[in-house]
């Protein structure tokens, strides 16, 4: 056996284990109160006052615009006045958004809460809390709890969230998750006395977080969740009104769909390695385009919608999993909240761009158009990444 592969397999030592099960149960607990709302939103905002498809959009969305202008000078701030500070803060704004959100009864009283909702972007500085705490040896393997914690969030928030809003409407959604960010600022008792950190320096160089291989990533990770949203956006619509699903009813096929995806996502994840092979991340995004060109074109029937959001679901869970792990690996320690914080800007502005595209393609009145329209991005999403594979092997092979 390789020193190498000897290195991948250290156990973790007592105190990585315990930051990385609180950081990544906060992040689950955070992440539920956003992921729970997204397969209800659409559906209750067109009941709210003032509701129009664009503003549907920009309510389901638009958490990700202040997410995403803050990611970066937050992720910064905690590299100068440590990771805690910034995570209890965020927190404190997220829940207040909540109840704003819950309290309103216009479609802009709930936009309001929803970007006060993304003011509260400590997504860069949890993971930089993780990889702060771990060696390089065993970050990846942290990395992977995380991205599972918040994958178990997003399969508990599909079956939950139409459940808990069809019995006391999703208002109720917008409470609980500002209790949950009581309970997750609670959580940070838990972690070890003194996490490694960030030292405090005079100035802080950000260029090394905008290096054209960290810069591929965010641009990834971008694209992936403004194909998500604008999904989400349509597709409420055509489980109530296509498939006649109530309510109630539709967390059956997510739930579903998300655990046939296992087969797809399992196989990617072991033929990854420790750095992350290209190849992976293609067939990860075809999975994505196999899904969008179904749901677009034959999404009329209950196998065919399954079948396509297990494509979709498969190649999703790789990505947000094995992106962010790839970029902690990359990006300059010292600048690591920031870049993570960069990265995390990209991710949110997509969730943003998703609102807004899902929206303003509904207003067609044909919810297929949408996953029509992601398709076409997630197929030039794909002819990027293989001329950028076959630009870099080219320069391999020149150095050579």
């Amino acid at each position: 056996m390789s020193q190498e592969r000897r290195k991948t397999l250290l156990p973790m030592l007592a105190a990585e284990r315990k930051t990385v099960a609180v950081v990544a149960l906060i992040a689950m607990i955070r992440m539920f109160g956003l992921f729970a709302l997204l397969p209800v939103l659409s559906l209750y905002a067109v009941g709210l006052e003032g509701a129009t498809p664009i503003l549907i959009g920009f309510a389901v969305g638009a958490y990700g615009l202040t997410q995403a202008s803050l990611q970066i000078p937050l992720g910064a701030l905690s590299d100068r006045i440590g990771r805690l500070p910034v995570i209890i803060g965020g927190l404190a704004v997220f829940a207040a958004g909540s109840l704003l959100a819950a309290s309103s009864v216009t479609i802009e009283g709930v936009i309001a809460g929803r970007l006060l909702q993304g003011a509260g972007a400590i997504s860069a500085t949890l993971t930089a809390l993780l990889a702060d705490a771990t060696r390089e040896e065993v970050r990846t393997r942290s990395m992977a709890v995380f991205g599972v914690a918040i994958g178990s969030s997003f399969l508990l928030a599909l079956i939950f969230g139409p459940v808990i809003a069809a019995a006391h409407g999703v208002s109720a959604l917008f409470v609980i998750a500002a209790a949950g960010a009581v309970v997750a600022a609670m959580l940070t008792l838990f972690l070890p006395k003194s996490p490694r950190r960030s030292k405090s320096r005079s100035s802080l160089d950000l260029s090394t977080a905008f290096k054209p291989n960290l810069l591929r990533l965010d641009l990834y990770i971008f694209l992936l969740h403004t194909l998500l949203t604008a999904m989400f956006v349509a597709l409420p619509f055509i489980l109530r009104d296509r498939l006649g699903l109530f309510l109630t009813e539709q967390w059956k096929i997510y739930v579903g769909a998300l655990f046939v995806s296992l087969l797809g996502t399992i196989p990617l994840i072991i033929a990854d390695d420790r750095k992350g092979k290209r190849g992976t991340i293609a067939i990860a995004v075809a999975l994505l385009l196999a899904g969008l060109t179904l749901l677009a074109f034959f999404g009329v029937t209950w196998t065919m919608v399954f079948l396509a959001l297990s494509l979709f679901f498969a190649g999703f869970n790789f990505l947000e999993a094995g992106l962010p792990a790839r970029l902690s690996l990359l990006a300059h320690g010292e600048a690591r909240g920031a870049s993570l914080g960069v990265f995390s800007s990209f991710q949110f502005l997509g969730a943003f761009a998703g609102g807004i595209i899902g929206g303003w393609v509904l207003s067609s009145g044909q919810p297929r158009y949408v996953f029509l329209a992601c398709a076409v991005l997630t197929a030039f999403w794909l002819l990027l990444h293989q001329l950028g594979r076959k630009v870099e092997i080219k320069a391999e092979s020149l150095e050579i």
